[in-house]
């Protein structure tokens, strides 16, 4: 770890799933601390828990034991209108699956965010055409995302996972349905915006070919994380 504010740590996170008469363990007492503007990215074979994991620590599903805190806050403690809150305040997500609201326009969609803070349609609205902007699409705001591009309607969800300033933003999988060309600019685009606004960022990949864009690199294996490497760029 460095020297700067650590954001969010867990600390011992179990979480299992019931399938049939059999009890899978997914996570197995995993122990991870993030700091203020760090990059972070998971990898790990298919069905090792990356996803699970992203879920528990945004409080999206419950850990069987173990701790979450997050901006100062306890999210395993936290109830769910206290788990919404922080994750509207505090959190942005970007899928591989864009989850955009497909009757929303790019524009409607980087706002609902703000909208759904309270913030009026008008200065949402603003505040989702300058960043819309930053990642070039401002010819495309008016846009439904059938009518995008599959590299536009990731765009767009990172627009939308950052429009609110928060502090961690965590992504699953954001390249997976990209072309190499495409994931290597959307990445660029992430690490430029999180740096821009000092937002955290945690990802899970399988594409090797990104983790020079972060400042560590975990592996999930056997239900817990280990260091990979030290990486940067």
């Amino acid at each position: 770890m460095n020297d700067r504010v650590r954001l969010l740590t867990a600390k011992n996170v179990v979480k299992r799933y019931q399938m049939g008469d059999a009890e899978i363990e997914v996570l197995n007492g995993v122990d991870l601390e993030l700091s203020a503007g760090e990059r972070v990215a998971i990898v790990g074979r298919s069905g090792s828990g990356k996803s699970s994991l992203l879920h528990v620590l945004a409080g999206l599903d419950e850990a069987d034991s173990g701790d979450i805190q997050m901006a100062g806050q306890s999210v395993t403690a936290a109830d769910n209108e206290a788990r919404t809150a922080l994750r509207g305040r505090d959190m942005g997500f970007v899928y591989q699956q864009h989850h955009l609201m497909p009757e929303f326009s790019a524009l409607e969609n980087v706002a609902l965010p703000l909208r759904l803070n309270g913030v009026g349609r008008k200065d949402a609205e603003r505040r989702s055409f300058e960043l819309l902007s930053r990642v070039g699409l401002e010819a495309r705001v008016a846009h439904l995302p059938s009518e995008l591009s599959g590299g536009e309607r990731q765009r767009v969800a990172v627009a939308r996972a950052l429009v609110h300033q928060p502090k961690l933003v965590m992504a699953d999988e954001p390249t997976g349905n990209l072309d190499d060309a495409s994931a290597q600019e959307l990445m660029s685009l992430m690490v430029e915006l999180s740096n821009a606004h000092g937002v955290t960022l945690l990802v899970v990949t399988h594409d090797r070919s990104m983790l020079t864009h972060f400042d560590r690199v975990l592996t999930l294996s056997a239900g817990r994380l280990s260091s990979e490497f030290v990486g940067g760029g």
